[in-house]
């Protein structure tokens, strides 16, 4: 859907992971070789992650450097903490740190057959997002949707992310020959932050576009810590 989305706004080439990734966030596969085949012109499929997907496109399968990296659009948010473990949000961070404006796009809903809906609107979001120039150095944006019908939806807010909190994630049971084993994943989900904040704006019914950037440098304690004078 992503990949028709774009193609309305230019020249489109596809490389995605050939499974589920989520939860893979940065991850690279170094100790295996990766394998690579080709479906049709200009879209070819990886038995990687969306990290090893962006590293492959640039340095080996596109004849030329992309203008622009577009992933997702996951079907599930990535709100809040999410981003640091999203595969969707990592794969727009690894191009990104190549130097290509990036965008990610998720959509917070849970069955992906709705997720085609949201097609035209995916495709004015990110014509919205380019139409203001060039991309600051060093960023990127972290796009959710509203799982409401898209013409329902009341704009576009620009967001800070949230905090969340899972609560009940890990199932412990046992196996058929009794041994035990811990699940994670599922449980309760709980949000703070701002009026400001990505799920607020989700929740509201608005398209939540946040900026983010790969510097994780806390600049606000630096002073701070400077003041502790740490010495050997």
């Amino acid at each position: 859907m992503l990949q028709r989305a774009a193609s309305t706004l230019g020249d489109v080439a596809t490389v995605a992971p050939d499974r589920e990734q989520s939860a893979t966030s940065n991850s690279l596969t170094l100790h295996q070789p990766l394998r690579i085949r080709s479906s049709q012109d200009k879209v070819w499929v990886v038995e990687g992650t969306p990290t090893d997907c962006v590293i492959l496109a640039v340095n080996s399968l596109l004849k030329e450097r992309p203008d622009l990296c577009v992933s997702g659009v996951n079907h599930g948010s990535n709100m809040g903490e999410d981003v640091l473990y999203s595969g969707t949000v990592a794969a727009a961070m690894e191009a990104t740190v190549a130097g290509i404006p990036s965008v990610a796009f998720s959509w917070c809903g849970t069955f992906p057959e709705e997720l085609q809906a949201c097609e035209q609107l995916v495709a004015r979001v990110l014509g919205e997002i380019l139409s203001r120039g060039p991309f600051p150095e060093g960023a990127l944006f972290n796009v959710n949707f509203p799982a409401i019908d898209p013409g329902e939806i009341q704009g576009i807010k620009i967001t800070t992310l949230g905090r969340r909190r899972y609560a009940d994630s890990i199932t412990r049971a046992k196996d058929p020959s009794g041994k035990e084993y811990h699940w994670i994943g599922g449980g309760q989900v709980t949000w703070t932050g701002s009026e400001n904040s990505d799920f607020k704006a989700i929740d509201d019914g608005y398209v939540s576009v946040t900026p983010l950037h790969l510097d994780l440098t806390n600049y606000r304690l630096l002073e701070d810590v400077q003041a502790w004078n740490l010495t050997l």
